[in-house]
């Protein structure tokens, strides 16, 4: 049976934006991060990072550097009883000169590759999932997977609010940042059941 998830993005919603991160001592984990996981943990929905690497395509670093940053992030989050379940990322960069990341894909948010992927990896319903991120991409990119969007406004959220209420489609939730955002899913996720 196919069941909702929580997608979220890393860089700004999970961890402070350090741009082309290359190693994890160069991150920083939001402290509200690990409660709004393990609450999520706790109601039985599958937490799926889905995170743009560019940096890859543009050589600032290299997938195995991108999975020990995802691997020593998972064992931090399990040292404080949190579990993110998988991790999806799109290395692409359309301009690199390497031939394996210099293309167009679909897997780069907004576009919904890295959801698809997840949702057939992991049996998931799209449309009982959500999306918290805090880039306007990360918007779209739930919409285009058919999940209920998120904002935060850690990272870049302010700005892509401002960007969205200058838009034409309807505002997404909005939250201070992933421990509000959870409670809100899960205050939703109470009231569907009722």
């Amino acid at each position: 049976m196919k069941q909702p998830a929580v997608f979220l993005d890393r860089d700004g919603t999970i961890v402070d934006d350090a741009g082309y991160a290359s190693r994890f001592d160069q991150m920083v984990i939001f402290p509200q991060s690990f409660e709004a996981v393990r609450r999520l943990n706790e109601a039985g929905l599958p937490v799926v990072v889905v995170t743009n690497q560019s940096g890859i395509g543009r050589g600032y670093l290299t997938e195995d550097e991108l999975a020990d940053i995802h691997s020593r992030l998972a064992e931090s989050f399990a040292a404080a009883g949190a579990r993110l379940d998988a991790f999806y990322s799109c290395p692409h960069f359309a301009a690199s000169r390497d031939p394996r990341y210099g293309r167009e894909c679909g897997c780069r948010k907004p576009l919904p590759g890295l959801g698809l992927q997840a949702a057939a990896e992991l049996s998931l319903d799209l449309a009982r999932s959500y999306m918290i991120g805090d880039k306007a991409d990360d918007i779209r990119f739930a919409r285009a997977i058919g999940a209920t969007p998120v904002l935060v406004l850690t990272g870049y959220g302010r700005g892509a609010r401002d960007l969205l209420e200058k838009g034409t489609d309807p505002l997404p939730a909005v939250a201070a940042d992933i421990l509000e955002a959870v409670g809100w899913i899960l205050s939703r996720e109470k009231s569907a059941r009722k």
